[in-house]
């Protein structure tokens, strides 16, 4: 499929928001599957593994479930009405004016942390080749090439994040092929043949006990965050109404696989415990193979991977601050537009917030990646939970005759809807039984209330509807 609706060299004229339509089916597909492939996959699943223990295959089964009915509840938003405000438009029809602002200023909270965090795992990407490489310089690099590309304009983010994704996608089909060969032939890669008996024989399915697989639904979250990326760039899709259903359904049944299939696969071939905090396990299982440079194949797709979902995240923020600058919600400066439709203004800002990133990265190192993580996990859950209630909110209202739902819908409503609003409230709980940095998350939380009440009260003098 063409990947604009122009065939002339000449730009679509911009819509009502102020975006060209150029993005096709098969990069609203890459965006939204490249958006949520990346750290939390390829270099944070090494650390879950080796404090879960196989037991992570359920955690990641039961954050994928949520994470499909969230998908689907967005994309029937989408088709009643595409917009590049994505969930923040929804929140603000079906909710309320200060749901939308909220929903904005939480997802831009989650990226602002998530960019840290990709940016991060670049820094460790490149201490492979150059371990004397400071980690803040590879983020620092990473951070540059991210933003030269946003500002080009949105077909050439477009393009270029259809082959990021793509090689990673392919990277991970690959792992996935190779490994169950692996497993087949009993491949002695670890302290232990690869072998289904690795579920069990060391220490068993739950070694740390039945608690820690739970623990782990926040670090979890994070891994499947950047879903609803499909949404904010279903406004600058072309054909929205026949893309948003493909690429959906595309990619919950791909990162199913990729997710599920990748760690249960990691979790056979060699004992967890052979796993180790920021080490990416695709990387440890390629680097036993004995196979020259393949460790260092692998490396080159785990740090696209970073570059890529940060390259999304950077997108994202960009048409969400904006919506809320319509708005008079965000900074006057972060709805400025450039003559290629970019909004520099928020892109800029989530810049400056992933170049403090980089200095935490000088101050605590050893620390940043997950420090940021566990924050960014708040976002996630937010976001997640108004894309739910404000689908809810939909159906009520088609139900009463006051607006057509579209055919596209959300399975099992409202009974999906209450399980995944229940799930979302059980991982903030349990992030108040978390020890360490994990609990930083949740002491997070009163401040991030207070911040967004100050706030909606200062913006409700001045928003606009």
């Amino acid at each position: 499929m063409s990947s604009s609706v122009n065939t002339g060299s000449a730009p679509a004229e911009p819509d009502a928001e102020g975006y060209h339509k150029t993005l096709g089916n098969r990069q609203i597909q890459m965006i939204g599957i490249g958006g949520a492939i990346g750290v939390g996959l390829f270099l944070g699943a090494g650390g879950r593994i080796a404090s879960t223990g196989p037991s992570l295959v359920l955690t990641y089964a039961v954050c994928g479930l949520a994470a499909m009915f969230v998908m689907r509840a967005l994309a029937e938003l989408v088709l009643h009405r595409p917009s590049a405000g994505s969930f923040v438009t929804y929140a603000r029809e079906f909710i309320g004016p200060w749901a939308g602002f909220v929903a904005g200023w939480m997802y831009w909270f989650n990226w602002a942390m998530t960019g840290v965090a990709e940016i991060t795992a670049v820094g460790h990407y490149l201490q492979k080749w150059v371990p004397s490489l400071p980690v803040w310089v590879g983020a620092l690099l990473s951070l540059v090439g991210v933003l030269a590309i946003n500002l080009l304009s949105v077909k050439v983010f477009g393009e270029l994040e259809f082959w990021f994704s793509l090689i990673k996608v392919l990277a991970i089909v690959v792992f996935l092929v190779v490994g169950l060969g692996l497993l087949l032939t009993a491949a002695d890669i670890g302290s232990a043949p690869a072998s289904i008996n690795n579920l069990v024989d060391h220490g068993g399915f739950f070694p740390n006990g039945l608690a820690v697989p739970l623990l782990a639904f926040q670090g979890v979250i994070f891994a499947y965050a950047a879903i609803e990326l499909v949404g904010v760039a279903a406004g600058e899709a072309a054909e929205p109404h026949k893309v948003i259903p493909k690429s959906v359904s595309s990619v919950v049944w791909r990162i199913a696989i990729f997710y599920v299939g990748s760690v249960l696969l990691l979790v056979m071939l060699m004992p967890w415990s052979d796993y180790q905090a920021g080490v990416s396990p695709f990387v440890s299982v390629f680097s036993r193979l004995g196979i020259p440079a393949v460790g260092d194949v692998m490396n080159i797709v785990v740090l696209t991977a970073a570059m890529s979902s940060a390259n999304s995240g950077l997108y994202a923020t960009g048409r969400i601050l904006r919506a809320l600058a319509d708005k008079r919600e965000a900074p006057r400066f972060t709805g400025w537009m450039s003559k290629r439709r970019i909004p520099v203004g928020a892109i800029l800002m989530t810049c400056g917030v992933w170049l403090l990133g980089v200095v935490l990265n000088v101050v605590v190192p050893k620390d940043a990646f997950d420090v940021a993580t566990e924050i960014a996990s708040l976002g996630t859950i937010a976001t997640w939970a108004l894309i739910m209630i404000a689908q809810h909110r939909l159906r009520q209202r088609a139900e009463a005759g006051e607006l057509e739902r579209p055919s596209f819908r959300l399975p099992g409503a409202p009974y999906t809807t209450w399980f995944t609003l229940g799930f979302l409230g059980l991982v903030v709980v349990l992030m108040g039984f978390s020890g360490g940095i994990a609990r930083i998350a949740f002491f997070t939380i009163p401040v991030v209330i207070v911040a967004l009440a100050i706030g909606w009260r200062m913006v409700s003098r001045y928003r606009v509807d």
